[in-house]
């Protein structure tokens, strides 16, 4: 009997795998593209960055009622839908003419994303019931997704030479299109349960976070003191207190808050959101280095990630080795260790270095990247109960595209005002108006003009001053996701202190399980 469900075992694991690194590739796929949409769409900087946070932003938003409506409606079921509508949204954002429209499709993108993941690692779960092929198939399913997150730039660069920026959204319909055709052959379909939608929580969270992205994004363009600005800022602290408040008191909430209650889950979710933090915001804005500034062809940009690409898949089997040997402690600290050391080194170099000279950066990046997905995904599973593992699975990847969220707002917030202040600096040297730094500032960073359409018609002393005014911006905001990456790895080091051996197993007692609701 087990050996004739072996075959649909790995196919239903190949099915998820595919489905996943889909979704985690289109995170990054569009940022190689992203100079070319802006030529072509004619938008700056903070129209680049809605193009990548408007999926994000609806698949972090979206993931936990994700995991909601899998328990309640079927997780095969939405998992379909949600691999239906990504499909969807993904022939829509190649079809479309404006900013605009691309985004609101990669909007649909993210709400499909939202629906597909919660329910790919709990119907894992219920299709390995031995723990040891369990733990390896995680493991499988992890780097799989953490390798969408790096090739990402890989093939898209030749796609985008090719075939122009649509191929990028064009080859996940085919792939969405099979995966629809093994998922109704080879997924089992799991029973619904009895479910409240916490409608509330997610309005609350939803509107909060987009609050809070919009302030980040527009800030730079806006001002700082701008009314819009700081609305949005009160807007957030108020939305998402009152989420908080509101999931403290219910019985079945959509975001379970007593896992950040304990120490090994709360070191284990901090490590996934913040490296996401720094290695999103690093992943969007080197594209635009090195084919804004240097002039790389996306063929070129893309092939430079190949180091990367290359130690993640050493380090993605690595880590579950270690894990399963020592404990998440080592793999993740040092994992977050090298990605703080990876993102300061990147920082040293301007735009005259060679591609040989900071190659070490990309490939200590990769390492880092590929040995904390996989202890994350399985100490997080192992440590709450069985009716708690997909919303565990939810909150692990809502805070890992949480991070990616806030990493490309804040870190371009960061590069976006230094580039404002180095070009009136830059400016006032060449001897010309204030003003004119002002609304060069603006087509770069805002949503006309911009990165990609303004190289061609500076003047060259011009075109230098803004070129090193972009890399001054950038060097800050990776020298500051490396000071981040630093300290979390400490405080992830002292929160997972007490797993420093053996493997991240606790005794069924002390597995985090939700509360029960009162009868009646």
């Amino acid at each position: 009997m087990e050996r004739s469900s072996t075959p649909r075992k790995r196919l239903a694991l190949a099915t998820l795998c595919v489905t996943m690194f889909m979704a985690m590739l289109d995170n990054v796929i569009v940022n190689i593209a992203l100079p070319r949409i802006g030529q072509d769409l004619h938008t700056g900087i903070s129209g680049l960055q809605w193009v990548a946070e408007g999926y994000s932003l609806v698949y972090a938003a979206l993931l936990l009622t994700g995991g909601a409506l899998g328990d309640r409606y079927g997780r095969t079921r939405v998992f379909r839908l949600g691999l239906a509508l990504f499909t969807l949204g993904s022939a829509a954002a190649a079809l479309a003419g404006t900013p605009g429209l691309l985004i609101a499709a990669r909007m649909l993108q993210g709400v499909g994303a939202a629906l597909l993941t919660p329910g790919s690692l709990a119907i894992l779960r219920h299709v390995f019931t031995d723990e040891r092929e369990r733990a390896r198939a995680i493991g499988l399913w992890s780097g799989v997704s953490a390798l969408g997150l790096s090739i990402g730039p890989v093939i898209g660069g030749p796609m985008v030479d090719a075939f122009g920026w649509a191929s990028v959204f064009w080859i996940n319909v085919p792939v969405g299109v099979l995966g629809l055709v093994l998922a109704a052959r080879t997924l089992p379909d799991l029973a619904p349960r009895a479910r409240r939608i916490d409608l509330t929580g997610l309005a609350l969270s939803a509107t909060g976070l987009g609050a809070l992205v919009y302030g980040l994004i527009e800030g730079p363009a806006r001002g700082w003191t701008d009314s819009v600005i700081l609305a949005c800022a009160a807007a957030a602290a108020v939305l998402l207190t009152a989420f908080v408040l509101l999931e403290l008191r219910l019985a079945e909430p959509m975001l379970e808050l007593r896992l950040f209650r304990d120490r090994v889950l709360c070191g284990a979710l901090l490590s996934g959101f913040m490296v996401s933090f720094g290695m999103f915001g690093a992943m969007f804005f080197l594209p635009l280095m090195l084919q804004g500034v240097l002039g790389w062809a996306p063929t070129d940009a893309g092939a430079a990630g190949l180091p990367m690409t290359a130690a993640i898949v050493f380090a993605a089997p690595l880590s579950g080795r270690l894990t399963t040997r020592y404990g998440p402690r080592l793999p993740v600290v040092l994992g977050i260790a090298l990605c703080a050391a990876g993102l300061g080194g990147l920082s040293l170099y301007g735009d005259q270095a060679r591609y040989p000279e900071y190659l070490w950066t990309l490939c200590t990046m990769g390492l880092g990247m590929g040995l904390t997905f996989t202890p994350v995904s399985i100490s997080v599973l192992q440590w709450v109960s069985a009716d708690l593992t997909g919303m565990a699975a939810a909150t692990v990847n809502t805070l890992r595209e949480l991070g990616g969220v806030l990493g490309i707002a804040v870190l371009g917030a960061l590069l976006a005002n230094r580039l404002t202040g180095s070009l009136t600096t830059a400016f006032d040297r060449l001897g010309l108006p204030a003003e004119a730094a002002g609304r060069t500032a603006d087509a770069f960073v805002g949503h006309s003009g911009g990165a990609g359409t303004a190289a061609g018609a500076l003047p060259g002393p011009v075109q230098a001053a803004v070129d090193h005014a972009f890399v001054d911006g950038l060097h800050l905001a990776l020298r500051c996701g490396s000071a981040a990456l630093a300290v979390t790895a400490v405080l992830v080091a002292l929160l997972l202190g007490r797993l420093s051996g053996g493997t991240a197993r606790p005794p069924a007692e002390a597995r985090v399980a939700p509360v029960k609701q009162p009868a009646g």
